[in-house]
C-alpha cells in the first residue's frame, strides 16, 4: 500500500487529509476487528512526552514543585535542589560514539567524492546532533536535498514537528512536517516517495503554496529500539529519570534536616537561686554578656536531634551508582573513582557497558547512513556524478580512554613481524583518524624520498650526504611507510 491508497482508503482521498492525520497527531492507523471500521490511535502523548523531556532538560524538575509546609508555627519553604545528572549522561552516550568524527572507507574512488560532500555539508556536525536528539527524544528525521548555490545539505526535521505515515505492515510510505510559527500560522510539508507538497493557512484559509520534485525520497527517520511500538523510538531519559528525582528528593529532604536542628532546644535542670530584695547574691549588671545561675547541683545543656548521615550516604550510593549503572556511564568516567596505571584490558573492562551502549547507538545511526547514502548517490547522479554508495563505510572510533603507548608497541611488533598490513597499521592507530589521507601522505613521502636519492646518487659533487638519513629514507621507500 503507498500513500495514495493509504489516504484513499481511510481518507476517502481527500486532499486535505495530512489536516486530520496532524490534528489527530497518528503516527500509524489501525485496524478495529470488531467494526472492522480504522480508528486513529492519538498519538499526542509522544508529542507531549517530547515536550515533557525538552521541559525537564531546561531544569524543570518534579523537585521544584514541592509545596511549602508548616513546621514551628511557621511557614516553611523546603529546599529544593536539583541535579541536571541528565545532561551529563546523555552527553556522554553522544560524545562517546561521536567526539572523534566518522571515518569513510571502502571503493576509493568513491570516497573522495563523499568526503567532500560530507565537508560542505558540515555532516560531522549533523551527526552530533542525530544522535544527540536520538538519545534525548527516542528519533529524529533527516531530509537530504540541493540548495539553491547547488551544494548537497540535510536538515533535521524536530521530533515533535515529524508525523510519518506508516501502513497496515508498518512500512514507511509518506511524511508530513508539520509545525506553527511565533505569527500563529500552521504549515504541512507533505512528502511522498517522488514530490513534495508545502502547505499553510496563511490568511485563514488552507492553501497549496508549492509543489517540488523530491529525488533523494523520503525523508530518514532515525530512533532507538522501542518494546512498545516498532514505528517510534524512547528516550534513554526515561529509564533514570525516576532516579534523579529520588536523588533530588534525597538530598533536599536532608537538607531541610539539617537547617531545622540548627535550633536546639535549651534545657535548664534544677532549680534556680534566689535573689535578695536588694539584688544579693544575683549576677553583677556591670559585666559584659550574659549569664545563668543556677542551683547547687542543677545543670544547663541543648537538646538536639541527631542526623544519621550514615543512612544518607548508604542511600545515596545505592541510587548513585543504580544510575551508572543503568545509564551505561562507568564511575571512573565521572570521578566517582580513583584510577591510575590501567592496562588496555582494565580499561575496556571498566567501560564495557558505555561499549555496549555505543555499539547500540552506532546500529541505528548506522541504518540512517547508509540510506543517506544512497540519497546522496541519487543527488549526485543527476549532477552527473556517479559513485557507489554501496561500496561504501563508516568506521566508528570510541572516545575510551586507551594506553597509547601499548597499542602502539604491539601494532610495531606486528608490522616488524610481517604480520599486519601497513594501512590495518594505520587504522589501529590512535592517533590517525584519517586513514585514507595519511596513506596519501604516507606515498607522496615515499615518492619524494625516492626522487632526492636518485637526484643525489653520485650526480652533485661538493654536497655533504647524510647517509645514514639516505638508508632511513630508503628503507621507508622500501617498506611502503
Amino acid at each position: 500500500m503507498n500513500l495514495k491508497e493509504y489516504v484513499d482508503r481511510y481518507y476517502d482521498g481527500d486532499s486535505n487529509w495530512f489536516i486530520k492525520f496532524t490534528n489527530y497527531s497518528n503516527a500509524h492507523v489501525n485496524i478495529n476487528h470488531q467494526s472492522g471500521v480504522p480508528y486513529v490511535s492519538s498519538n499526542q502523548e509522544r508529542i507531549m512526552n517530547i515536550i515533557n523531556i525538552k521541559e525537564y532538560l531546561s531544569g524543570q524538575h518534579a523537585i521544584l514543585n514541592k509545596s511549602t509546609e508548616m513546621w514551628n508555627g511557621k511557614e516553611f519553604h523546603p529546599r529544593t535542589i536539583v541535579l541536571n545528572y541528565a545532561k551529563t549522561i546523555l552527553n556522554f552516550s553522544t560524545s562517546y560514539l561521536l567526539k572523534n568524527p566518522v571515518t569513510i572507507s571502502g571503493d576509493e574512488a568513491s570516497v573522495p567524492i563523499m568526503k567532500d560532500v560530507y565537508k560542505k555539508g558540515h555532516y560531522n556536525k549533523i551527526d552530533w546532533d542525530i544522535l544527540d536528539k536520538v538519545c534525548k527524544y527516542g528519533s529524529v528525521v533527516e531530509y537530504v536535498f540541493v540548495d539553491k548555490d547547488g551544494s548537497i545539505q540535510s536538515k533535521l526535521i524536530n521530533p515533535e514537528d515529524s508525523y510519518p505515515v506508516y501502513n497496515d505492515h508498518n512500512e514507511y510510505i509518506g511524511f508530513v512536517e508539520y509545525f506553527t510559527s511565533i505569527m500563529n500560522v500552521s504549515y504541512w510539508n507533505v512528502f511522498d516517495e517522488n514530490s513534495v507538497k508545502k502547505y499553510d493557512d496563511f490568511g485563514g484559509d488552507i492553501s497549496l503554496r508549492g509543489e517540488y520534485s523530491n529525488p533523494s525520497g523520503l525523508p530518514i527517520i532515525y530512533k532507538n529500539k522501542n518494546e512498545l511500538d516498532e514505528t517510534a523510538g524512547r528516550s534513554d531519559l526515561e529509564d533514570y529519570v525516576n532516579l534523579i528525582d529520588n536523588l533530588e528528593d534525597l538530598i533536599s529532604k536532608y537538607t531541610d534536616s539539617i537547617y531545622k536542628f540548627i535550633n536546639p532546644l535549651p534545657i535548664i535542670v534544677g532549680q534556680k537561686l534566689g535573689i535578695g530584695k536588694n539584688g544579693e547574691g544575683g549576677i553583677s549588671s556591670t559585666l559584659v554578656g550574659n549569664g545563668l545561675q543556677l542551683d547547687d547541683g542543677g545543670s544547663f545543656d541543648f537538646a538536639s536531634g541527631k542526623l544519621d548521615y550514615q543512612s544518607f550516604e548508604s542511600v545515596w550510593k545505592i541510587l548513585y551508582s543504580s544510575l551508572l549503572n543503568i545509564a551505561s556511564v562507568p564511575g571512573v568516567a565521572v570521578g566517582n573513582s580513583d584510577v591510575s596505571n590501567l592496562s588496555e584490558v582494565s580499561i575496556k573492562l571498566l567501560f564495557s557497558l558505555a561499549d555496549l551502549r555505543a555499539g547500540m547507538n552506532e546500529m541505528y545511526i548506522r541504518q540512517g547512513i547508509e540510506q543517506r547514502f544512497k540519497a546522496i548517490e541519487t543527488l549526485l547522479r543527476a549532477k552527473g556524478t556517479v559513485i557507489d554508495s554501496n561500496a561504501l563505510d563508516v568506521v566508528f572510533e570510541y572516545s575510551r580512554p586507551m594506553n597509547q603507548k601499548d597499542v602502539i608497541d604491539n601494532l610495531k611488533t606486528l608490522r616488524e613481524m610481517n604480520a599486519i598490513s601497513l594501512q590495518s597499521t594505520i587504522e589501529k592507530c590512535p592517533m590517525v583518524y584519517d586513514v585514507a589521507m595519511e596513506l596519501e601522505r604516507i606515498k607522496a613521502e615515499g615518492l619524494k624520498a625516492k626522487d632526492n636519492s636518485s637526484a643525489t646518487d653520485g650526480t652533485i659533487d661538493n654536497v655533504n650526504i647524510d647517509e645514514n638519513k639516505v638508508k632511513d629514507l630508503s628503507d621507508t621507500t622500501s617498506s611502503g611507510k
